[in-house]
């Protein structure tokens, strides 16, 4: 495959933010969401692995204490291309992998202003939710506006540019 131009490989960056934006404010589960773009945009993530990120949503199982679903989404995408294999349990811890990993949680950390779903919940609202009590729930959708979606595109495009430096 011949190596991308810098405009194609924006345009596509830009292409993942959008799709990301809109799979988001359409679907929620921004764990889904990242790695459902990066799968049609570039492949190598299975349909098992979206199914598998489910329960990652809203800080793990809706609980809110979790590292935010946008960026697990995001990490897992990355490891899919940079972790480790099963077969190399015991060939190393894979630092490439921790490094471009600890990239992107820095960065979202700066842009967003913490790394739980708590930290964005209060950043986007100046308070925390209940996401298993209905009427916080909806409290919080109203809230936050397009800021989760905003989030998880966020973080789909700097993955997808990660990614595609890499080809």
């Amino acid at each position: 495959m011949a190596k991308r131009s810098e405009a194609e490989r924006e345009a596509l960056a830009e292409e993942a933010y959008q799709r990301a934006l809109d799979y988001e404010l359409e679907f929620g589960c921004c764990p889904q969401c990242v790695l459902s773009v990066v799968q049609e945009l570039l492949g190598g993530v299975s349909n098992d692995l979206v199914k598998a990120s489910h329960g990652l949503s809203g800080g793990g199982a809706l609980q809110g204490k979790g590292t935010c679903g946008a960026l697990t989404g995001g990490l897992i995408a990355l490891s899919t291309r940079t972790g480790r294999d099963r077969d190399k349990l015991d060939k190393g811890r894979g630092m490439k992998n921790f490094n471009i990993g600890r990239e992107l949680a820095e960065a979202f950390e700066k842009e967003h202003g913490g790394f739980t779903c708590e930290d964005l919940q209060k950043a986007f609202t100046n308070r925390t939710y209940d996401m298993w009590k209905p009427e916080e729930y909806a409290a919080f959708s109203e809230n936050r506006g397009p800021k989760c979606a905003q989030a998880t595109a966020w973080v789909t495009k700097w993955v997808v540019k990660r990614l595609l430096e890499q080809e």
